[in-house]
């Protein structure tokens, strides 16, 4: 008999049931693992620890100068912006990775980035020269030398050391010559800002009398901007940018009402890399409220928090039908509340429960969909709602204690939607959950549930009355107290870790409000906004609902492709002003809007987060995409009820608050129930017709709908109850 034939004695099967009870405890180790992309530089050596201690002086420099020593707001926003594009020039590359050494850049291309150096160091002088003017009693700088010894040397290394780093090819592990010229192109764009926005100079942008250099800085930097932002987020992104800059050249010639006087160039870089653009609502939230709540989740990600998360759902809701959809639901929600990006909770999460999924009975492009869907409900999820809670406070001027609570009922019915989509695709293939052996023990884990008290004091300190930055502060460093109850007690190396962590996590959102900045900036000097508004109103006066199609159009043509938050930021500053001034409230507007930006996430033709869960499930991207959208439909439908019942967001008393709630409720159940066939048992075509109709009777809010959609819903329920004799109907 062979070795493998032999039947293990007592003791190694006790071993082997010990092995996998372990194996249980530890399903969702990793989630809170650092996604590395394709295009991420792994370096080693004196360039980790390099580009390590860069990520974790910028991310102490923004909880020093946020929390102790304040800094002149827009020079803190230049630095904000300067670091983030510094960081990710030395770890993003701009083309392919070389596969080794023999087939990285020809020596010609390496002599040149050489080349390019010199223009770049040379206009980094100039600003420390120009500095030194100023010091010494300049009123201002001469303007051939900001031409010629400045602008267009720092204009020419910027713009062909982006399309050298296109051609260039280095190995993963080292870093590529043309990234250097551009950080230092950063740093000498950052450099004349700082010199020239700490004086009287400063008053005199968007004027014929702003120095020449302001509009050469912007230039070089909108470039930087738009380059970085390729680099993390894609082409979706760059495009709209460069269509809505040609727009300001362009807009001139173009017949009704998307005509305007026309700006020179000079004239329109010289405002847009101020508080009016760049610098304005969107940086403002990148470098307050989202820098602190990206190292937040960084400390969480260092307690291994994420995975406590996870395998808690396994625990409360693996066993039930279609178990791991379920966790999906739960444990997207919470880690895409807190990261703020669904294409990157999709990966994180997905990676663990779309297998899952597979396994238990679902459609690779449902497994996709579902973690797809769940993931972008994060985004709406309070109290952190990723980062579209801030940005609406900062553009709005709602506090954001009053966003948080208003987005409450919407975001429990779009996971409500979502769950009861899942839960009846489960019963009606008749899918399992999973195994006892197979999930973690729920009461091992109850015993850390002090992991969910960095949220828990988060939220206490928002309705304590405490500043968002100081709330953030708080629930950081309990993060950290917390993790020395648990097995991933966080030490000195542990701290730093985390906030090496979240200087790099951050480069991508904060280079994408940055861009967002550009196009708010277009907008906004433009008037284009305006435009929007005056053919919304137009509309508004053939019919308001026809306005609000034409407003969620908008919205979700903006978002495609792009991140939430600059697609939320972009709506906010197109459609949002039209819904107002056709008379709907300013929290019901901004919600509308940021509720399709969000979705736009999983709208087919170009969705980002299906996409993502598409390349773990193996699924067709389009396929995945319809599902999810089928799946979040809820939240298609959901936006119209903040026009027509606004108690939805907590506007009006407490009954109509109560009643609006309970029957949307019902109404997204039924809503579920249509699109999966599937009603507290199978329905046929002719039902699922009846229930859509009561289900957008019942969300509509008014008495009567409300009155024929209950009616619509007991009386299916009823027929379904005397097909089936009286006998208990299968859940």
């Amino acid at each position: 008999m062979s070795d493998n034939d032999k039947t293990p004695p007592s003791g190694q099967g006790a071993g082997e049931a010990a092995k996998k009870k372990d194996a249980a405890e530890l399903l969702a180790d990793g989630v809170d693992e650092e996604v590395i992309e394709s295009n991420r530089r792994l370096f080693t050596g004196w360039q980790w620890a390099l580009f390590a201690g860069l990520a974790v002086a910028y991310s102490l420099f923004h909880l020093i100068t946020l929390n102790v020593i304040p800094m002149e707001t827009w020079s803190y926003r230049v630095i904000h912006i300067a670091g983030a594009l510094i960081l990710g020039y030395g770890l993003y590359t701009g083309g392919r990775f070389a596969a080794d050494t023999q087939q990285a850049a020809p020596k010609w291309q390496t002599v040149l980035s050489a080349l390019l150096l010199l223009p770049a160091l040379y206009a980094l002088l100039q600003t420390v020269l120009m500095w030194r003017t100023i010091e010494g009693g300049a009123m201002r700088i001469e303007p051939h030398i900001e031409a010629w010894h400045y602008g267009y040397p720092l204009i020419l290394a910027t713009a062909a050391a982006i399309v050298m780093s296109w051609l260039y090819r280095q190995v993963r592990e080292k870093f590529a010559l043309p990234d250097l010229v551009l950080m230092v192109c950063a740093l000498a764009s950052a450099g004349y800002f700082l010199v020239i926005y700490n004086t009287p100079l400063r008053m005199s942008t968007g004027t014929s009398f702003a120095p020449m250099g302001i509009s050469y800085a912007a230039i070089a930097g909108s470039l930087l901007i738009l380059e970085m932002t390729r680099r993390v987020t894609g082409n979706a992104l760059v495009i709209i940018s460069l269509v809505f800059l040609l727009y300001v050249w362009g807009g001139p010639y173009l017949p009704g009402f998307l005509g305007y006087p026309g700006l020179s160039i000079g004239r329109f870089f010289s405002q847009v890399y101020t508080d009016a653009g760049i610098l304005g609502p969107t940086t403002a939230v990148s470098s307050t409220y989202i820098i602190l709540f990206i190292i937040f989740a960084a400390f969480l990600q260092a307690s291994k928090v994420g995975d406590y998360f996870v395998n808690f759902a396994f625990a409360a809701a693996g066993r039930a039908r279609g178990g791991p959809a379920k966790v999906s639901i739960f444990a997207s929600g919470l880690m895409g509340m807190i990261n703020g990006t669904s294409a990157g909770n999709v990966v994180s999460t997905g990676s663990l429960t779309i297998p899952l999924m597979k396994k238990v009975g679902y459609p690779a492009r449902s497994a996709g969909a579902i973690e797809a869907a769940a993931s972008s409900g994060g985004q709406i999820m309070p109290p952190i709602m990723g980062a579209g809670a801030f940005i609406m406070a900062e553009i709005t001027g709602i506090p954001y204690r009053e966003i948080a609570v208003a987005a409450l009922i919407p975001a429990a019915l779009y996971f409500l939607s979502v769950y009861c989509m899942v839960d009846f695709e489960a019963a009606r293939k008749g899918m399992r959950g999973m195994r006892k052996d197979e999930i973690p023990q729920f009461r091992r884990l109850v015993k850390q549930v002090y992991l969910f008290a960095p949220i828990i004091i988060l939220i206490a300190a928002l309705f304590m009355g405490y500043s968002v930055i100081r709330a953030g502060t708080l629930a950081t460093a309990s993060a950290a107290v917390v993790s020395w109850l648990s097995p991933h007690k966080m030490g000195v190396r542990s701290i730093l870790k985390a906030l090496q962590l979240a200087g790099t996590m951050s480069i991508q959102i904060i280079v994408v409000c940055a861009c967002a900045g550009l196009i708010v900036g277009v907008i906004s000097l433009t008037g284009v906004g305006a435009r929007f508004s005056s053919l919304l109103l137009g509309l508004a006066g053939v019919s308001q609902l026809l306005a609000l199609f034409f407003a969620m159009c908008i919205s979700i043509l903006l978002g495609m492709g792009m991140p939430t938050t600059a697609a939320y930021a972009v709506a906010a500053s197109v459609v949002a002003p039209g819904l107002i001034g056709i008379g709907i409230q300013p929290l019901v507007a901004h919600f509308f809007v940021f509720y399709f930006a969000v979705m736009s996430a999983i709208t087919p033709p170009v969705a980002l987060a299906a996409y993502a869960a598409s390349g773990i499930s193996g699924a067709n991207a389009m396929e995945t995409s319809t599902t999810s959208f089928k799946i979040g439909l809820a939240a298609f439908i959901v936006p119209f009820m903040f026009f027509y019942s606004p108690a939805i967001l907590m506007e009006g008393s407490g009954m109509q608050i109560l009643r609006v709630a309970v029957t949307a409720t019902i109404g997204v159940v039924m809503l579920a129930a249509a699109v999966q066939a599937w009603y507290f048992g199978a329905v046929k075509a002719w039902q699922r017709l009846l229930l859509l109709g009561g289900a957008i009777c019942m969300i509509y809010g008014g008495i009567y709908t409300d009155i024929a959609g209950l009616a619509v819903g007991a009386g299916l329920l009823l027929m379904q109850r005397s097909r089936s004799g009286g006998r208990p109907l299968p859940t």
